[in-house]
């Protein structure tokens, strides 16, 4: 059986969702920034909720599906990085966009300190948290069975799935990209997926299944 800890149901998947959302903004600052940052699909879709003012500013994208649901909202997006995470995503707007104001909006828990690093290579990046992010809990008795295929779609998925559940030495992962696999502890077997989207993973989790 094959396990996604995304909240995205997906056809020929056990929907095993990790993270849990809210949001603590009820109003964004746009007042001294003129191009945005989102690193998730969840923190387009908080702001639109928030103001959909977010539209009229041009976007930074991190990650195909953050880009995918910007156009799917409206918004324009100037930028999308091959590489998306930590400091490789540093480099790229210490590269291309020094002369912006740049406003991330983010949730309150990140992998990597953006705005530190960008600080010490004298970048200003204005941050405001707009959403929370929480582990769904489970009992043991939820655990994947024997054999699971489990797709992990981030850092925050792994760490949520660690606290409520052993891994199991049948399981394989699928993991989203190559910096989750970071987090991953030491043991597990896996794969990371051709590209950084569920889908992607989804055909990843298939194909080992086939073979």
């Amino acid at each position: 059986m094959i396990y996604l800890l995304s909240p995205l149901k997906k056809e020929g998947t056990h929907l095993l969702p990790m993270i849990s959302f809210k949001t603590v903004a009820t109003s964004i600052d746009f007042s001294s920034s003129d191009t945005l940052i989102f690193t998730s699909k969840q923190a387009v879709v908080t702001a639109n909720k928030i103001d959909e003012k977010w539209r009229d500013y041009p976007s930074i994208a991190i990650g195909g599906a953050t880009k995918k649901k910007i156009e799917e909202l409206g918004g324009e997006v100037i930028y999308h990085p091959k590489s998306f995470y930590g400091k490789s995503l540093a480099e790229d707007i210490k590269s291309f966009f020094s002369d912006k104001n740049l406003l991330y909006l983010r949730p309150k828990e990140v992998s990597f300190d953006s705005k530190g690093y960008l600080e010490k290579s004298g970048i200003g990046l204005k941050e405001q948290i707009i959403y929370h992010t929480s582990c769904v809990r489970y009992l043991l008795y939820e655990q994947p069975e024997k054999d699971a295929i489990i797709i992990f779609t981030s850092p925050s998925t792994i760490n949520c799935f660690f606290k409520n559940f052993s891994w199991d030495a049948s399981y394989r992962a699928v993991l989203i990209g190559h910096a989750t696999k970071e987090h991953l502890p030491r043991g597990c077997r896996f794969e990371v997926a051709d590209t950084p989207l569920i889908d992607s993973c989804i055909a990843k989790a298939k194909e080992m299944l086939e073979g």
